[in-house]
């Protein structure tokens, strides 16, 4: 289920990090950096310079959902026998997570399960050793025994936190939905500021709230999915009015081996890497986090499958692109999406 993110660009001009603030309250200012293994891009109309108090939000989501820290507190519960103790404070953006994640889970029906982890380290794709491996139906059967979400349970008691699992060597990777949680955390800090004009983007993974320096609604584009394609090649381009974007896809981050390519989004249901005919599922929700789980779980069902989900439900708008028997591009969006598309 992890993946890279199918990209989406920001249509904004980058020149320089937050610069000394002046007194011009509409003044666009960025702020931009690294954080969870890619970039954040925090484009806002306000003079003042946040970069230390998004550093400080992006650093403590590290810490607490980050599979690539050690003493994270996600690599302890992965590394507990079976039951993880801390405090409601130290684990205030891990819970959220934990609980939408559960959600998704449900109503994805597995399609989106954080447990997979132990099967993307098997394709090579999480944090372990980077391996191409043959499939061995033995080795990975006896992974998805681990799987499935509902063996984790969240308990709350007064101002402590009991996370247990059913399974002893279980284990949870967020890292298909806490860049959207990263964005929609950086969003509410800046509304705490009374800024009310931006465009927040972690690794693609976008929210815009209000209008640019030109008094127009944000605008972002959908990468061409295609291996060579660049990342100014744009398939189409969307406006985005005070909505979150997310997409997934499976053209750049493949292993090849044999003349076989393996994707890295990994079929929970299958064990295997999921290489289907939707090459680049993208979704608009009301928050950052929403839109990041459904896109990962839409790459793992397939287009008829996604797109009935996606449709079915009035919190979300999806658009899809899909190869053909020919070999050519396709494209398929939810009705609701039309007015936004702007290529």
């Amino acid at each position: 289920m992890k993946r890279l993110h199918f990209t989406i660009f920001a249509l904004i001009l980058v020149f320089s990090a937050c610069k000394d603030p002046v007194q011009q309250k509409n003044k666009k200012s960025l702020c931009q950096g690294k954080t969870m293994g890619t970039y954040y891009r925090v484009t806002y109309l306000d003079h003042r310079n946040f970069k230390p108090h998004i550093e400080e939000v992006l650093k403590e989501l590290n810490n607490q959902m980050s599979t690539y820290i050690p003493n994270s507190s996600i690599s302890k519960i992965n590394q507990s026998q079976g039951e993880f103790r801390s405090s409601l404070s130290s684990l205030n953006y891990f819970i959220p997570v934990f609980n939408a994640a559960k959600h998704i889970y449900k109503d994805t029906e597995g399609s989106f399960d954080p447990t997979v982890m132990p099967l993307v380290n098997y394709w090579g794709f999480g944090y372990t050793e980077k391996k191409i491996r043959e499939a061995n139906p033995k080795e990975i059967d006896s992974l998805q025994q681990l799987l499935g979400f509902n063996a984790f349970t969240l308990e709350i008691n007064d101002q402590s936190v009991t996370i247990k699992k059913d399974k002893r060597l279980a284990q949870i990777d967020f890292s298909a939905i806490a860049k959207g949680y990263g964005v929609d955390q950086i969003a509410v800090l800046l509304e705490s500021k009374g800024v009310y004009n931006y465009l927040v983007d972690i690794g693609g993974e976008v929210s815009a709230k209000g209008k640019n320096e030109r008094n127009a609604y944000w605008t972002v584009g959908i990468n061409t999915p295609k291996p060579e394609a660049r990342a100014t090649d744009l398939q189409q381009i969307i406006s985005l009015q005070n909505k979150s974007i997310a997409s997934s896809g499976n053209y750049r981050n493949f292993h090849e081996k044999n003349g076989k390519k393996y994707g890295h989004t990994i079929n929970p249901k299958t064990g295997r890497p999921e290489l289907n005919q939707l090459l680049g599922a993208t979704i608009i929700a009301n928050d950052c986090m929403t839109a990041d789980a459904y896109a990962t779980a839409s790459m793992v069902m397939g287009l008829e499958k996604a797109y009935k989900m996606v449709v079915s439900n009035p919190q979300l708008e999806g658009y899809f692109i899909y190869g053909n028997d020919s070999g050519g591009l396709e494209i398929k969006y939810t009705p609701d999406l039309k007015p936004l598309l702007l290529k």
